[in-house]
């Protein structure tokens, strides 16, 4: 065959090709045209042109009719090139998606959304150029001309929300016009915005706040340029704040924010202040460690030109599923006064605290927590970075760290390990454990049956192992943990083995009888001694182990009776039920007088008893027998009414009296002229104005006479021309709370770092290295009518009133009478206030006194507490960005108390 006849079947093929595969896209886009109102979801059309196979098969034939000889081209597929992207890109319309062959572009409008890889695009409107492999995003507007379905830009979980965006997907470059994103605390809007790749972003006029209105915010730092690394950090030129649209001369020439949402360490800014007292400061300036993701610690330091200066060291640590806490230590050198002038002094304060806790899900069977605060007996009164108003009122720290573990044997054995610690800071005394051991065997019934009930006496019979521990030390403030401390520690063993059982008698009565046997080691006695030089009596000590061992008995006998008063069912009271548990008890312990010696009382020869066990911790064995019978009455009063509810039937049940107690004991064997009968001691509580009102009184009741000098007589004091009782002593306290709010309780307790749990009857603790942000809530942030006034004012008030009387020596006065209140109301949603405060009717005075003031300026939050008068008057102002990322733009002012009163 010639070579033009080749050439003239070559191009017939060519041709038929050609015109084949344009009817296709003819048709695809007829079909797009007609399926506007459809939701599309498909991949791209391809850049690469490929001849059908059935084409294919018709060129083969003429070839092969012929008779040429074709080489085959067609494994090689010369016409398809390796496509430009690696992923398929997906989309989707609301209205319509329309393609533009001539332009390569396909236009989607209305809810559009576009798919690529980890790359998510929706808008209103997106046009894809399938030719440049590049994108466009923006709004649309809406029937009334607004602009609406702004842009979403999302990578991983970076978000951008721009006006429009134009990217390119081989390269993932993209030019942005006034983005939106978040990061971290801080949301940003920059007016044109260059994105590099998928970790570096270039921003022109950018600002960036903390307001939640990003659009029109409060305030905000203009930097005119950025550079951004999502979730890394922000890199700025000259940056300069603005608040409220107004410029401010407060600005960097450069400034970097780290961005990650991992902890980093940094520096950490102090406040600048001045003292009336201590002269100009720098306070709570140092350095954050972020260690590791489980710990971190900060150092913070305080320094004021008299020469004073403060230390401290706080660390937080968790183990997801295992144990939290926190450690804080707090160290205060003091100066007050010029050095050589009258009224110098300087002083050393500390102040420990540890919280530990232990998930206890991870070792059910185990147990380790802390809860530690102690320190200077003077810290709280005298810190100069707190007013903690709880603490200083309170006058007592407590510390406890314990561990314990329960072994599933049989019988199951606990076992506990305990320090505990308990300081006055008015007398500075000092009590502690250092440990305390507690480990028990559990109950063994020798006699029950393996299965089924125990009843009766025999087989209810049962006894347990009881092992105590102590190791206990008394000191002062001044002494704590020197050498003499620990000599005058006190230490002991106690084994305890008690034996009891109970049962039923006459059908309605309940008996328990026990048996205990106890036997206590001590490592130090005394041995009493008449000094002739001294004319004293000596306690010597004498080191060694000694026990002694004793044993009681007792048995107690019980009931209770039920009792209904019916009224009537028409009227609005039905029924008063009352319910009476009545009670004796019998106990006794003979005398282990085989344990006393006798020594010589003074020069004359009086001899006197004692047990060289006296000073032990568990104190000593008993010299006299003691045979009592105690007697008791428990009662509680509920009422029966109609409820105001006519849709229930069954009536609403009412409690009267929480519990109305009477208790009393007699001493079958009283000695000398010890009285029989002990004061009868009379308790109960009740809740009242829908338990509004918490009401408690006791009273204490003495049958027997005294004399004119206030001694006790072994008289009634009916056969001493008086009353059959006595009274003695009287108490009460009334707790009443008020409020408008709504019923959910919302947890106010303080950090651990003020070592105490806010109780607003004394007033709020004010922390000054507390950088929290703002307890004002979200609610009716969204009310725009709340912001001009406010139809309902939230507001709740506590009253706390406490009355004590005594009559011990018929002195008839009233010892105690104080009136305490607190309440706090929302003026508007933003600003709140709030006083503690109170009156003593003895000492006729007003107590401690609190007013408080926050303001909620958005972003922003300003706080006032002032004491107006007392030896801690004082007042606190502050004013700051709630975010803690920006904590450290503030301004705060102080007038703390004069330390001198």
């Amino acid at each position: 065959m010639s070579l033009q006849k080749l050439s003239h079947i070559f191009t017939k093929i060519v041709f038929i090709a050609l015109r084949t595969n344009l009817f296709h896209i003819v048709f695809l886009a007829f079909l797009l045209t007609l399926t506007s109102s459809t939701l599309y979801s498909q991949e791209l059309p391809k850049k690469t042109i490929a001849i059908p196979a059935d084409i294919q098969s018709d060129s083969l034939k003429i070839a092969v009719k012929n008779g040429a000889k074709i080489n085959d081209t067609i494994k090689k597929d010369s016409l398809k090139k390796k496509p430009l992207l690696d992923g398929k890109i997906k989309y989707k319309a609301q209205k319509y998606a329309k393609l533009n062959q001539k332009k390569k572009q396909i236009t989607l409008y209305d809810k559009a959304e576009v798919y690529y890889k980890d790359i998510e695009l929706k808008a209103g409107i997106i046009v894809i150029d399938y030719q440049n492999d590049e994108v466009y995003a923006g709004r649309i507007k809406d029937s009334v001309g607004n602009f609406t379905q702004f842009p979403e830009f999302k990578q991983g979980s970076n978000i951008v929300e721009p006006d429009s965006i134009r990217f390119n997907f081989k390269t993932k470059k993209a030019l942005i016009w006034n983005s939106r994103t978040d990061q971290g605390e801080f949301r940003v809007k920059g007016e044109i915005t260059k994105r590099e790749n998928d970790s570096v972003y270039f921003i022109k006029n950018a600002r960036f706040t903390t307001s939640k209105n990003l659009d029109n915010p409060e305030y905000y730092f203009l930097a005119r340029r950025i550079k951004l690394v999502p979730g890394k950090k922000v890199v700025t030129g000259f940056t300069n704040m603005v608040i409220a649209d107004v410029p401010t001369p407060i600005g960097v020439p450069f400034a970097y924010f780290p961005m990650t949402e991992e902890s980093t360490s940094g520096i950490i800014l102090p406040t600048f202040g001045d003292s009336n007292s201590q002269g100009y400061f720098l306070q709570n300036g140092g350095y954050y460690f972020a260690l590791s993701k489980n710990y971190d610690l900060a150092l913070l330091g305080d320094y004021y030109t008299n020469g004073s200066y403060a230390f401290r060291a706080e660390s937080s640590y968790a183990k997801k599923y295992k144990f939290n806490g926190n450690f804080n230590f707090r160290y205060e050198n003091q100066v007050t006064g010029e050095r050589g002038l009258p009224g110098y002094s300087k002083s050393n304060l500390y102040n420990i605290q540890w919280s530990h806790s232990p998930d206890t899900k991870a070792t059910p069977n185990s147990r380790f927590s802390a809860s530690v605060n102690l320190g200077s007996q003077k810290y709280f009164q005298t810190s100069l970075n707190q007013l903690n108003s709880a603490n200083r009122l309170n006058n007592t720290l407590n510390s406890s760290v314990s561990y314990s573990r329960t072994f599933n044997t049989v019988p199951q054995i606990n076992m506990s390990l305990t320090a505990s610690h308990s300081q006055n800071t008015n007398t500075g005394q000092i009590n502690m454990t250092l440990p305390t051991l507690q480990a028990s065997v559990d109950r063994i019934f020798p006699f029950a049956p393996s299965q089924g009930t125990k009843k009766g006496f025999i087989k209810n019979i049962n006894f347990q192992y009881n092992l105590s521990g102590r190791n206990e030390i008394v000191t002062v403030d001044s002494l704590f943990f020197k050498p003499q401390m620990f000599r005058d520690a006190k230490n002991g063993l106690q084994h305890t083995i008690p034996l009891s059982t109970n049962f039923k008698v006459f059908k309605y009565f309940s008996v328990s009888a026990s048996a205990n046997y106890l036997e206590t080691w001590y490592l130090k006695t005394i041995e009493k001694k008449y000094n002739t030089v001294t004319n004293a009596v000596d306690n010597i000590d004498r080191n060694g182990f000694d026990a002694f061992r004793t044993y009681n008995f007792s048995s107690s006998l019980g009931t209770t009776v039920y009792g209904t008063f019916n009224i009537s069912k028409t009227k609005k009271l039905q029924a008063i039920r009352h319910v009476m548990r009545p009670s004796v008890s019998y106990g006794y312990t003979p005398s282990f007088e085989k344990y006393y010696n006798t020594y010589a009382a003074d020069g004359s020869g009086r001899m006197a008893e004692y047990t060289r066990f006296e000073t032990g911790i568990f104190g000593g064995p008993g010299k006299t027998n003691s045979n009592n019978l105690g007697f008791s009455l428990s009662n509680t009063f509920e009422a029966k009414v109609r409820d105001q509810d006519s849709t229930k039937v069954e009536p609403k049940k009412i409690m009267l009296l929480n519990n109305f107690n009477l208790s009393t004991s007699y001493n079958l064997n009283p000695q000398d002229n010890q009285q029989a009968w002990a004061p009868l001691r009379i308790s109960g509580g009740t809740n009242l104005f829908k338990e509004k009102m918490n009401v408690n009184f006791g009273a204490t009741l003495n049958p027997y006479a005294i004399d004119s000098n206030g001694k006790q007589l072994n008289l009634f004091n009916i056969d001493n021309n008086g009353s059959l009782f006595r009274l003695t002593s009287a108490n009460m306290t009334l707790n009443y709370s008020l409020t408008n709010k709504n019923s959910k309780s919302e947890d106010k307790n303080e950090s651990t770092k003020t070592g105490t749990k806010d109780n607003s009857l004394f007033g709020s603790t004010t922390d000054f290295s507390d950088r929290r942000e703002s307890q004002f809530k979200d609610d009716d942030k969204d009310d725009k009518f709340s912001e001009f006034f406010k139809a309902k004012l939230p507001w709740d008030l506590r009253l706390a009133y406490s009355l004590t009387y005594s009559n011990e020596n018929r002195e008839t006065k009233i010892s105690n009478s104080s009136l305490m209140f607190s309440g706090d109301v929302d003026i508007t949603p933003k600003w709140k206030a709030g006083v503690s405060s109170g009156y003593d009717f003895v000492q006729k005075g007003v107590t401690y006194t609190q007013l408080r003031f926050e303001r909620d300026l958005l972003s922003w939050r300003m706080d006032f507490n002032w004491t107006p008068f007392g030896n801690q008057a004082s007042w606190y102002f502050f004013i700051g960005i709630s975010s803690s990322v920006l904590s450290d733009i503030k301004w705060d002012k102080r007038n703390t108390p004069d330390r001198r009163l």
